[in-house]
């Protein structure tokens, strides 16, 4: 079972395909695993809304889809002073020891501020992100509250030790910020890496989120239509080429 040993963290990966790499976030919130690109965290029984990228874009691309800490298959530790850097740093650790210098990177939901975030602390790493269903304040924090105090729920068994204000102080570094919560409005403003940004339409994933994204940042580009079996060849054939087009030659 491919595992990263880092900053005590157990980080579960797995690879498919071959050719330039591409590193996926997926989504499900605090519980972000590699399944849920097969199936919805929300209705486990259904297909998902949205491509697998580890079956239709290991096609053409080294795809590396990855367990968050304390999601899935990865555990960690929980302290008051994780944020979104500590995620950051799996991912960057993650490339080292995979020994890889350069990436393409896609995030559903969480995983596209996993992305926003990359962009930022290292865009010389990453050559394109693809941004799908990105989540973002917009009248909702409750979704948010709830969504963490759900994952602590479950946390509880394996931290039995980690105190009710060390879990709130982690839930506040990383949802008292605004808009993408893992960087600011600035910070897109001045992201280099290509962007092709994908809006949701529900209350995790507010389609104003996606857009301000796409206006915001440089280098984006907008795909509004791509949720359902309906839009699903025009997406995966949108997202390959916006890949390849950014692919280092």
């Amino acid at each position: 079972m491919p595992t990263l040993q880092h900053a005590g963290a157990a980080i579960y990966y797995e690879e498919y395909g071959s050719g330039y790499p591409l590193l996926l976030f997926a989504p499900g919130g605090m519980r972000s695993q590699l399944e849920n690109w097969r199936r919805s965290p929300s209705r486990p029984n259904e297909p998902a809304a949205w491509m697998d990228p580890t079956s239709v874009l290991a096609t053409q691309f080294r795809v590396i889809a990855m367990d968050q800490r304390n999601a899935g298959r990865s555990t960690g530790p929980v302290t008051a002073n994780d944020d979104w850097g500590t995620y950051a740093a799996d991912h960057i650790a993650l490339l080292d020891h995979l020994g890889i210098e350069r990436v393409h990177i896609m995030g559903g939901c969480i995983g596209s501020s996993f992305c926003l975030r990359l962009c930022r602390d290292v865009p010389n790493r990453i050559s394109a992100a693809v941004l799908q269903n990105p989540i973002g304040l917009e009248n909702n924090a409750h979704v948010f509250e709830e969504s963490f105090a759900g994952w602590r729920e479950l946390m509880r068994a394996a931290h039995p030790a980690v105190s009710d204000d060390v879990m709130a102080r982690f839930d506040g570094n990383l949802h008292a910020a605004d808009f993408v919560f893992s960087v600011t409005r600035e910070d897109v403003a001045r992201c280099t890496v290509p962007l092709l940004v994908m809006p949701g339409n529900d209350a995790p994933h507010p389609t104003a989120i996606g857009e301000e994204i796409a206006r915001l940042a440089p280098h984006a580009e907008l795909l509004m239509h791509w949720k359902g079996p309906a839009h699903l060849d025009e997406t995966i054939a949108v997202v390959t080429d916006f890949l390849n087009r950014h692919t280092p030659r």
